[in-house]
């Protein structure tokens, strides 16, 4: 991780290029918005920080959640907004501002239908497993379960409709003239600057996960972690937004992940878990109840001895695992292992075998354990599986406040005419800590608020 240094200046007299809207940030949000904005009629220009568009969406597991969608119907699974929406509120314990979560809730299953049936976007919804969380199965993906596959699709598409996306280019400058937003000003690798001027600014330029002195000012309690998000997220726009009076909202706000394959570096998908997997320390002993979620699992991995932990399953378990890319590749990579009995597997693995036996014989079958988690009446069975694992921060979740269009908003209420922001740059609505991530949050606030901010007209 990195600091950054950004600037709010007055715009210069003539800008090196103009455009109508001006989108700082290619990942799944400014993507969404460029797309958005290009069927309103705008001429678009995306900048982008890295050599080819990846960023954060790259990195995640490229799920959407969506209630209502046309692909649910057709996998015959009812689901409201209403529902998503108070799904939302009570993993957030009701710290979310409620029109925003309404606003994500109801604009859900629209984006995912336009971005399937429009731009030709093949999602479909996971059907054999279940996220913490959600009371429905409304979690979309595209064939490999992917963010590589969703953000390489994503950038296609903006390709075939023409829209400019200009690589390597990093926003360093804010230029305001009074109230209205005029421009930015960016640099390249090799030094050099240049002024772009706009009518409109979407800032999808995502969190500030990978700015060390903001992680340690906010997220003390993950600042040791593993950082898994990409370098590029310096948080840029939460630095514009404290120059210019805007309204940031849960800057203590993350999503963190309690599975990510060590050393590897590899996510495991948490479906090891909800399927009846379990964590288990070096001692070979369980320590929290996993059931709560992946995100709070950062924390609790970090808590153990040496900061890690180990995930054990079992080879049925396993092959729902193998529908997601990174599990493929971590078994590649030898990350996984896997054994005809325990003993076999602690050895493997590096635990005393005794407590470990102990643990995994006595887990309940159909009944509640000590830390109040309920387990389904399927126990886990030979070839047992298991893979050295640790915490992470993957994603910051708070940021500008933005109103029914995504604007940004100001300290006292009002909004800015031109000035936009969707995915990571905005808050989201995970609560006020990593306890209030619901699966796909990020990538949710990403397309419905870069879809919103993509149609609203320049000004």
């Amino acid at each position: 991780m990195i600091a950054t240094k950004v600037e709010v200046a007055p715009p210069p007299d003539t800008f090196d290029l103009d455009c109508e809207t001006l989108i700082v940030g290619a990942g799944a949000g400014g993507l969404v918005a460029a797309l958005a904005a290009h069927e309103a009629g705008q001429s678009v220009l995306v900048i982008e920080a890295d050599p080819v568009p990846r960023g954060s969406t790259a990195l995640s597991a490229g799920l959407i959640p969506a209630a209502g969608t046309r692909a649910q119907a057709q996998a015959g699974i009812a689901d409201t907004a209403a529902q998503f929406a108070a799904d939302i509120q009570a993993k957030a314990g009701n710290e979310n501002e409620q029109a925003l979560v309404d606003r994500l809730a109801v604009n859900s299953a629209p984006v995912i239908d336009w971005l399937t049936e429009t731009h030709g976007l093949p999602f479909t919804v996971i059907t054999n497993f279940d996220y913490p969380g959600h009371s429905r199965r409304r979690m979309h993906g595209l064939p490999t379960r992917s963010g590589a596959e969703l953000i390489d699709t994503l950038r296609a598409t903006c390709e075939r409709a023409e829209i400019d996306i200009i690589c390597e280019r990093r926003a360093v400058r804010l230029f305001r003239d009074g109230d209205h937003v005029a421009g930015i000003g960016v640099v390249s690798p090799d030094g050099g600057a240049e002024t772009i001027g706009c009518r409109k600014l979407i800032l999808a330029c995502n969190g500030f996960g990978g700015n060390r002195e903001l992680v340690t000012k906010h997220l003390p309690e993950i600042e040791n972690g593993l950082w898994f998000g990409h370098d590029g997220n310096r948080g840029e726009a939460v630095l514009w937004g404290g120059e210019i009076g805007a309204d940031l909202k849960h800057l203590g706000a993350y999503q963190g992940h309690g599975n990510v394959a060590h050393p590897h570096g590899i996510l495991i998908t948490w479906a090891v878990i909800t399927e009846g997997g379990v964590q288990v320390n070096r001692e070979g002993v369980r320590f929290w109840n996993e059931a709560q979620g992946y995100s709070e699992a950062a924390r609790a991995v970090l808590s153990q001895p040496g900061g890690e932990a180990f995930a054990i399953f079992d080879s049925r378990i396993a092959e729902i695992a193998r529908q997601f890319e990174d599990f493929k590749q971590a078994e590649a990579a030898g990350a996984i292992k896997t054994s005809a009995t325990l003993e076999g597997l602690a050895l493997e693995l590096g635990l005393p075998d005794g407590p470990f036996e102990e643990t995994i014989g006595s887990l309940p079958q159909g009944g509640t354990d000590v830390f109040g988690r309920r387990f389904a009446n399927q126990s886990l069975e030979a070839p047992y599986c298991g893979v050295r694992v640790t915490g992470a921060l993957f994603h910051t979740q708070g940021g500008l406040r933005t109103d029914e269009e995504a604007r940004v908003m100001r300290t006292d209420g009002s909004s800015f005419a031109n000035l936009f922001a969707c995915g990571g740059a905005a808050c989201g609505v995970s609560g006020t800590s990593d306890s209030g991530y619901l699966s796909g949050n990020g990538l949710l606030s990403a397309v419905v608020l870069g879809r919103l901010a993509g149609a609203a007209p320049p000004v």
